[in-house]
């Protein structure tokens, strides 16, 4: 059985959503962050890093949000969430898994947490990292705006649903309450694709699971 260790909002919704759209069994295990659950040497023997998601399947034990989902569209081909092996739109695919996660994932993380690169109680400059993150996440919107248009829709890839969908809405999800630039919301491509995105049933059971309250992007 394929259990999912998740918390509520966070990258642990990207696989979430990968794997209610392959529609197997599978089991959600709660890791409670708020009560420091992640950092309990339980969950540290899954992974040292103190860090969701973690999925395990049978033996294996992974943790990597961009390696989970790799894992997950290799060993369910036949829910086609990621184009055939071999192919130029399949390289295309780990491009853009791996700007989603070492890129734009990781500039939103700065955007959350700026005091993490600056000297304790330096507020002056957290405020200042946190600026400049949110800026360079705009920028980052754009490109995948952009991108909507030219494969044209209504998938980011273009006429197929992937597993890259569920890390774009996730990670466009955390810019919904940006206060100096425009969330992804706003942007002329993304706005109805996150529509497109909630009305799938898969993520609406994902929202129910993890129990989301509006605004939803």
């Amino acid at each position: 059985m394929i259990r999912l260790y998740f918390y509520p909002a966070t990258a642990a919704m990207i696989p979430h959503i990968v794997l209610e759209e392959i529609g197997e069994p599978y089991e959600r295990v709660l890791v409670d962050r708020a009560a420091g659950a992640h950092k309990h040497p339980d969950f540290l023997g899954l992974n040292p890093n103190g860090l969701l998601p973690v999925l395990t399947d049978g033996n294996l034990v992974l943790y990597e949000t961009a390696a989970i989902v790799l894992h997950l569209c290799d060993m369910h081909p036949g829910a086609f969430l990621a184009p055939a092996l071999r192919t130029a739109e399949r390289a295309h695919f780990y491009k853009w898994l791996v700007w989603l996660t070492s890129t734009l994932q990781t500039t939103l993380i700065v955007y959350f947490y700026p005091e993490r690169w600056v000297n304790e109680g330096n507020e002056q400059g957290s405020a200042e990292v946190k600026a400049q993150a949110e800026m360079r996440v705009a920028a980052l919107l754009e490109q995948l705006d952009a991108e909507l248009a030219r494969t044209g829709g209504p998938w980011f890839m273009g006429a197929k649903y992937t597993a890259l969908d569920a890390y774009v809405f996730t990670l466009c999800r955390w810019t919904r309450n940006f206060s100096m630039q425009a969330p992804a919301r706003s942007r002329p491509l993304l706005g109805p694709y996150l529509q497109r995105m909630l009305a799938r049933p898969a993520l609406q059971r994902v929202i129910a699971h993890e129990e989301l309250a509006p605004p939803l992007v």
